[in-house]
């Protein structure tokens, strides 16, 4: 887990202090323009809530904030869905992966950590788990992912990474040739949608390491 216990809500549904991320995420989620940060210490949680937020997030992060325009062009999530994605402690570095579903954060499954994995790899595995298990469950919610990288890779049907396999991450490797595998003999009527960080913030599935 990450090492964040609180989480400052700058701007969002209701500004504050909270001592958990999924505290802090239902604040966030669907917030346009959120902004947000965590801390290892109550202190600083409270130190930075009394202080500007651009003096932890950014000088430039408010120039990022997106506009009434594109949060209509966008529009709002799914929010009856699947989220899915990843984290990685280095590059490469242990990888973990995960779904949840998107209206309440419930983890629906986890896989992890693999040593010497990517991002782009955890973000791939976490897809193709998602697909086979709506389709397993014979679901018709739709996925999220915020990774063009594994959108792209799952359109392929082939996990395109520079990656290279060695003994400390075999079985990383193994789990990657049996997602495409799957792709490449099953087909799927899941609809793969991409989540609008810039609009929406953080996937819902998201590990909280910030």
């Amino acid at each position: 887990m990450g090492k964040n216990k609180f989480f400052v809500v700058w701007e969002g549904k209701e500004p504050g202090i909270y001592r958990s991320w999924e505290e802090c995420k239902r604040q966030i989620h669907g917030y346009g323009g959120a902004l947000y940060k965590g801390f290892a210490t109550e202190a600083e949680a409270r130190e930075a809530m009394s202080s500007p937020c651009w003096d932890y997030i950014g000088k430039n992060a408010k120039e990022k904030k997106p506009t009434k325009e594109e949060i209509a062009k966008v529009g709002t999530p799914v929010f009856e869905s699947l989220s899915v994605d990843a984290a990685c402690s280095g590059n490469p570095g242990a990888m973990e992966y995960r779904g949840v579903y998107t209206k309440t954060g419930e983890e629906i499954f986890r896989q992890g950590p693999f040593k010497e994995g990517t991002n782009n790899i955890g973000e791939f595995l976490a897809l193709v788990h998602g697909l086979a298990f709506l389709k397993q469950m014979n679901s018709s919610l739709p996925i999220y992912t915020d990774s063009k990288t594994a959108l792209a890779w799952v359109k392929a049907k082939k996990a395109k990474t520079k990656l290279e396999k060695s003994g400390v991450n075999a079985t990383l490797f193994e789990l990657v040739s049996r997602a495409e595998v799957w792709l490449q003999q099953n087909e799927y009527t899941t609809e793969i949608l991409k989540w609008e960080t810039s609009v929406w913030g953080e996937i819902p599935a998201d590990f909280g390491r910030k």
